[in-house]
């Protein structure tokens, strides 16, 4: 039995309950259980002998590696902690100093200029562009999608700043060799509009040197400035809406060619607001923010369509367009509007800009519309009569420059070319900056001189060889253009055939101080020569000032000081604020002696010097000019309606190879006048011819001879430009 039962041990749940009266044989009983309860305790002591067994160097290891990374966790959640902290305060001090959305849309430190031409329509803009405030909402759908796909696809889904696009920047960074931060940065729209801010520093002329040095700190590219920016942006994204973080940018961001914002670049581009671009267009504008000024379509259309077409893909990637979309974009590249593919105005529009007044034109810190005197009309004519002569009669490689004027009889420029180039912005200006000297096309101011005093054109004066005695300088023989010599002739012959000596022996005969102050008059302001050879034309002059002297004559008499502008006003006020600047000033001869000497000028187109000038069934008046060694050469002209001035020459002073005034800057003027009168009714030339002129003519016909001897006369046809000049090559070095 007591084998048995120790086989069997009692049940333990007996202990649950009180202890009760228990016989002798059952007390006896547990004894076995107490030795097999004893078993476990020995067990439990094993696992502690092994845990000890495990110490030594891995242990000891393991230990300090525990305490190592509980160390590194305590001291990674406090450095967090503390950097949230100051990231939240830093937050929360760029949130409060945030202004309202609507005195962020504009941020430029300069104005802008739009110009008008004579009927109204915009054609130029200088300054810095603003064509209005657009909103993410008002603005046309393919523009704000092109810009998504382009700058930030995850622009409404995103905080500010996207962590995965920064490291995508840095891996290609680095892939193409260039340091982390250089080249693609992984901005969102919104850290570009922190940027666009200038993180909040506003310009202040006073602080910073050039405003190109606030633009250039703004743009700075270091880690901390990295770091204040992203805090800038978390700092918008609390204050402002997605929607309205976007129109921000929409409105501030450069985008090319003068324009700030997306109606200004609509209106510069497209001549269309903003709300109303295609596809291909909103792909253009977008494709101009990585590069605008080298990516701008008035600098490089090809360059700027290439670009648009990779945008287009990403639209069409991203859902923005379907595929029929993508591609009738692609078939169908923006083109620039008339406006703009004219160069906004070129010459002319720098030009205005160079004399209207400084604080509402160069410096201007309003948005300024001024009204001008262009002819668009005029404008395609002269740049259409230049490109003709260039290409057809010039040879090709030849750096020979040229420049054309036309202006109304009281001053007002209607066209203006400043060079061969014609599509250009802020080009050297031929027209208005070369200062040349005149040569014969002065010698209308010398007989202006004699006309003025009393003498007719049918008065005589001897053409010999001649010489006089220069203080200082000893004795001065002149001599004429052909090297040969006519004997008495009239007045009329003499400015005709362009004869030096006549020229200066009239100049002599009147005064040469009397000359000088007659050309003044009549707006020729350049440092005037003291000597005789002043009748000669070696003062120097621009094209715009002889112009307008000629322009005096046509009008009668009367001084003119060519311009521009007509009208100058605010943008949004209805009252000018300046009206014409320039125009007809005060009379310098008398009109009776003014109508002479056009009488006498429209000889020289109609049979002297200047024939190749002449227009199909108008009259015309004019004179050539060709400098010594032929450096420079003019003809100025002018028929009732229209004033035109045209030089030729090299920048470097190179002297022409066969041409003078009388070959191709005539044949330029006879291009341009052709094409400006177009469609125009033929009227005469306010001319007066002096008694006995047509008896003259008759007797000079009935005995063959005349002012100008037949066999010259043919010569002249053949040969063509002045007498005794050979044909007119093409120009070359």
């Amino acid at each position: 039995m007591a084998k048995k039962s120790g086989r069997k041990p009692p049940l333990v749940a007996d202990r649950r309950y009180p202890a009760q009266p228990r016989s002798s044989k059952a007390a006896s009983a547990p004894k076995p259980k107490a030795k097999t309860a004893a078993k476990p305790a020995r067990r439990k002591a094993a696992p502690a002998r092994r845990s000890r067994s495990r110490g030594g160097i891995r242990g000891f290891l393991g230990a300090i590696l525990g305490w190592f990374l509980r160390l590194v966790w305590r001291l990674t959640w406090r450095f967090s902690m503390v950097v949230a902290l100051l990231v939240a305060l830093g937050v929360g001090v760029i949130y409060a100093s945030l202004p309202e959305m609507s005195a962020l849309v504009d941020g430029r430190a300069r104005g802008s200029v739009t110009m008008q031409d004579r009927e109204g329509a915009v054609f130029a803009w200088r300054g810095d562009q603003f064509g209005g405030v657009v909103t993410a909402e008002s603005v046309s759908p393919n523009l704000k999608n092109a810009i998504l796909a382009t700058e930030d696809r995850r622009f409404y889904s995103h905080f500010g700043i996207s962590p995965r696009g920064i490291i995508g920047a840095i891996r290609i960074n680095l892939r193409e060799g260039r340091g982390p931060l250089s080249g693609h940065g992984g901005s969102t729209i919104t850290q570009q509009t922190a940027k666009l801010l200038c993180l909040g520093v506003e310009y202040v002329a006073s602080e910073w040197k050039s405003q190109a040095a606030y633009e250039a700190d703004c743009r700075q590219g270091s880690l901390w400035r990295k770091g204040k920016e992203a805090l800038y942006a978390l700092a918008m994204e609390l204050k402002y809406s997605k929607d309205e973080i976007l129109t921000i940018y929409l409105n501030r961001a450069y985008m090319g060619g003068g324009a700030y914002g997306a109606e200004a670049a609509a209106q510069r581009f497209f001549g269309k607001p903003a709300s109303a671009v295609t596809a291909a267009e909103g792909a253009m504008i977008a494709g101009l923010l990585t590069a605008p000024t080298s990516l701008a379509p008035t600098n490089n259309l090809e360059r700027s369509q290439n670009r648009a077409a990779v945008v287009i893909g990403l639209m069409r990637e991203q859902g923005y367009l379907t595929e029929a979309q993508a591609q009738a974009a692609l078939d169908n590249p923006a083109e620039l509007s008339e406006a703009a593919e004219a160069r906004a105005g070129g010459y002319f529009a720098d030009w205005v800009m160079s004399t209207g007044p400084e604080f509402f034109t160069r410096n201007t810190a309003d948005d300024v519309i001024i009204r001008t005197t262009l002819d668009r009309r005029l404008q395609t004519a002269a740049e259409d009569a230049m490109r003709y002569i260039f290409e057809e009669k010039v040879k090709e490689g030849s750096k020979a420059q040229a420049a054309i004027v036309v202006m109304s009889a009281d001053g007002a420029v209607r066209a203006m070319v400043g060079g061969r180039d014609t599509k250009v912005t802020g080009a050297f200006n031929r027209a208005t900056q070369a200062l040349r000297q005149t040569g014969s096309s002065f010698k209308p101011f010398v007989y202006a001189t004699a006309l003025e005093t009393g003498y007719s054109p049918l008065d005589t004066v001897v053409d010999e060889p001649f010489c006089m005695t220069i203080p200082g300088s000893g004795q001065w023989c002149p001599d004429n253009y052909t090297h040969k010599h006519y004997g008495q002739i009239t007045l009329a012959r003499a400015l005709r055939d362009s004869l030096n000596v006549p020229a200066i022996k009239v100049s002599e005969q009147v005064g040469r101080d009397l000359v000088r102050q007659v050309a003044e008059g009549f707006g020729i302001r350049s440092d005037l020569a003291a000597g005789p050879a002043l009748a000669l034309g070696v003062s120097e002059s621009t094209l715009i000032e002889m112009t307008g002297a000629y322009a005096g004559i046509l009008n009668g008499g009367s001084s003119v000081t060519p311009y521009g502008l007509t009208e100058l006003k605010l943008q949004g006020d209805d009252a000018p604020l300046i009206d014409k600047v320039g125009g007809i000033g005060e009379r310098v001869i008398r009109t009776e002696a003014a109508q002479q000497l056009i009488w006498m000028m429209e000889q020289v187109v109609s049979d002297g010097t200047g024939h190749r000038a002449a227009l199909p069934g108008w009259q015309a008046a004019g004179k050539t000019g060709t400098t010594q060694s032929a450096r420079d050469a003019w003809f100025i002209g002018f028929t009732s309606q229209y004033v035109a001035g045209v030089w030729m020459g090299y920048d470097d002073n190179t002297p022409l190879s066969g041409v003078t005034g009388a070959g191709l800057p005539a044949e330029i003027w006879h291009e341009t006048m052709v094409r400006v009168h177009e469609g125009l009714t033929p009227t005469p030339l306010p001319m007066m011819e002096p008694a006995g002129a047509a008896q003259a003519r008759d007797q000079n016909a009935s005995s063959g001879g005349g002012l100008e001897s037949g066999v010259e006369r043919l010569l002249r046809g053949l040969l063509g430009g002045e007498p005794g000049t050979a044909p007119q090559p093409q120009v070359r070095r």
